[in-house]
């Protein structure tokens, strides 16, 4: 589905039968409004069952290698929170090691990262979602395709730590209903992430002590107070997010070596040269020309996963060349 445009149009012109014309806003609106209305349809009951799929391969090309990463070992992390919090320089020290002082605002950014880690391939895809959310339907969905979720506030904004407070309701309500739709077990691991604490006490307004009350009592949601600018805590922060989604704890940082996609060789399938050295080793690679599913992918995913019981998990490939 293309994102309609949101630019109004002075008054509304006519058609060539002399209807009054639609603006882009309303648009745009109705356009929110199906999609919202597909979302909810994948949460009802479905009449009929269908045959269990295979489970996909997803190949992707780099260098003069294929890569084949099992569906099983491919997630989505989700990042979540207001704007300027700094989702996205948290996404950055990730994916790079980087922090850009500038502050640019995020539409929604899409990026990947794959790794061979003693032999075994894994993909990690990253949504670095829009602390507006103009259309709410999309939020939702983002949510759904989730597997993993960071909800980012800063210490220095109370408003921005409320906000935390309704998304984590709003997942939890969303995966329960997924959950029950397909008879999923699976837990539902979050990192809620205060961001800034660098700033200094003096600019603080959110408590430790209310922030840690969020994740009391669950083993699957942790809380910590980070800094994206200085780098403090983030690997930490990473590395207890995948620990609770029981993913390979070489996925963090600061845990595996981080090569260039003209290295992309060194993801093949054990070559011979090689072998010894990647049974003890992990390497990751951020592919360079990844490109966000399209709404129309995740919608078949999820209704997929409805229909299946949640047996398999399957999602359309993205090539990477």
């Amino acid at each position: 589905m293309n994102s309609a445009e949101t630019g109004g149009r002075g008054g509304h012109e006519k058609t060539e039968d002399g209807r009054p014309d639609r603006s882009r806003a309303e648009e745009a609106k109705a356009a929110s409004k199906r999609l919202q209305g597909r979302v909810q349809g994948l949460l009802t009951p479905a009449p009929r069952s269908v045959p269990q799929s295979r489970a996909m391969m997803k190949t992707l090309s780099s260098g003069n290698c294929t890569l084949s990463v099992p569906a099983k070992n491919s997630y989505r992390m989700v990042v979540l929170g207001a704007s300027r919090v700094g989702k996205s320089s948290i996404v950055s020290r990730f994916l790079n090691g980087r922090f850009d002082d500038q502050y640019t605002p995020t539409i929604e950014d899409f990026h990947r990262k794959v790794y061979n880690i003693r032999g075994d391939m894994y993909q990690l895809d990253i949504l670095d979602t829009s602390g507006n959310h103009p259309f709410p339907a999309m939020r939702r969905l983002s949510i759904l395709t989730g597997d993993v979720f960071i909800l980012v506030f800063s210490l220095d904004n109370r408003e921005s730590f409320d906000e935390v407070k309704r998304l984590q309701k709003q997942i939890l309500e969303v995966k329960s209903c997924l959950k029950n739709k397909t008879k999923e077990a699976g837990e539902l691991p979050m990192v809620i992430c205060g961001n800034k604490n660098d700033h200094g006490e003096l600019c603080r307004q959110v408590p430790a002590t209310e922030a840690e009350l969020l994740v009391s009592g669950d083993e699957n949601c942790a809380y910590f107070e980070v800094s994206a600018k200085k780098n403090t805590n983030v690997d930490e922060m990473f590395y207890v997010l995948f620990s609770m989604a029981k993913l390979p704890h070489e996925m963090s940082p600061a845990l595996h070596r981080k090569i260039s996609v003209q290295y992309g060789d060194a993801f093949h399938p054990r070559p011979f040269c090689m072998r010894r050295v990647k049974d003890v080793d992990a390497y990751g690679m951020v592919s360079p020309f990844a490109r966000r599913p399209s709404v129309n992918s995740d919608l078949k995913y999820i209704k997929a996963k409805v229909l299946r019981e949640g047996q398999a998990r399957e999602r359309d490939k993205c090539t990477i060349q």
